[in-house]
């Protein structure tokens, strides 16, 4: 009887382990040939989803093994991605349109997320409309996605660069400087779009909530990069969001800490911005919808075309790859 026991236990221990086994983490992908590689993105809480895939084991989970890499000077990116310093790079849509037609071999994977609040103008007590903004000093990173913004906002008040003094400032500097009275507008984000009344009469003007589809977040990647590893980052993504989605609490930590954030200034940023999983790239892809990542992309084109800052249409089939969309 003794015996009858001792093997039914031994039987009942090798079928928990089998149990066990099956039940572990799931298989990962083979390791992807061109797997190691970078991806640079400035301190900014739409890109920290990547963090989430690195924490969670997604990135390993398709093979792959990219390096996250911080570097807050937007000028060096192109040069980096076309020397092939980085591989990858999360960056805003209308500078990899400039980035593109001056001949950095990328192509963009996916959207990342979309600034809806999360950036806008802060103004003096006297500028109570964009209209306002003629003959007044503005400051602004000219590098980075807010003089697009800031051009933008102008246009649809029926003004131009020309109509405002544009004061060109490191884009840690513009908030503070509107504090100090210094400037007359700052475009910036938060914290100093709820504490613009800080100073005075100070206000928020305007926000990208008011501008849709004006400051989209893209990742875009070398164009050879093997597509097994186009595909194998654009999934770990797609995973991030959904866990993001569905454990927001663990993913701000990873997200905060992976910035250097704190928890509370990384879920302030949070509250400004719109992820894109799978679903939404799908969906945003569709050229029939009216406003798909193409016609922004050709928005984007038109308008640096109209400034002269890039000299011809640029081929929006190959600066896009809808083949990774969701």
């Amino acid at each position: 009887m003794k015996k009858k026991i001792s093997l039914i236990l031994v039987l009942a221990l090798i079928l928990s382990l089998a149990a066990g086994c099956g039940s572990s983490s799931q298989a990962k992908a083979p390791v992807i040939k061109d797997g190691d590689f970078t991806i640079a993105f400035c301190t900014w809480i739409g890109y920290a989803p990547l963090y989430i895939a690195r924490e969670k084991g997604f990135f390993e989970k398709y093979g792959i093994n990219p390096t996250l890499t911080i570097n807050e000077d937007e000028g060096t990116y192109a040069a980096a991605m076309y020397s092939n310093s980085i591989q990858g790079l999360g960056q805003v849509i209308d500078r990899e349109v400039i980035s593109f037609a001056s001949g950095t071999p990328e192509t963009v994977i996916l959207a990342m997320d979309q600034s809806s609040g999360g950036d806008g103008i802060i103004a003096s007590a006297d500028i109570n409309s964009v209209a306002d903004l003629k003959g007044r000093t503005i400051g602004l990173d000219t590098s980075s996605t807010a003089y697009f913004f800031c051009l933008t906002v102008l246009q649809s008040a029926g003004l131009t660069e020309k109509d405002v003094t544009l004061i060109d400032m490191d884009s840690d500097s513009t908030g503070p400087a509107f504090m100090a009275g210094q400037i007359d507008a700052a475009v910036t984000w938060e914290p100093f779009l709820s504490t613009a009344s800080d100073r005075e009469g100070g206000h928020l003007l305007c926000d990208s909530a008011d501008y849709p589809g004006t400051i989209l977040d893209v990742l875009t990647v070398r164009q050879d990069l093997s597509d097994e590893a186009k595909q194998a980052l654009a999934n770990a993504w797609y995973d991030a969001v959904d866990y993001l989605k569905a454990n927001e609490d663990e993913s701000v930590k990873i997200m905060a800490e992976g910035l250097e954030l704190t928890v509370e200034e990384a879920a302030d940023e949070l509250s400004g911005v719109s992820f894109y999983g799978r679903e939404e790239n799908k969906a945003f892809i569709d050229k029939d919808s009216g406003n798909s990542i193409f016609d922004i992309a050709k928005r984007a084109q038109d308008f640096w075309l109209e400034l002269g800052i890039i000299s011809s249409e640029i081929d929006l089939d190959t600066f896009i790859s809808a083949e990774y969309f969701g």
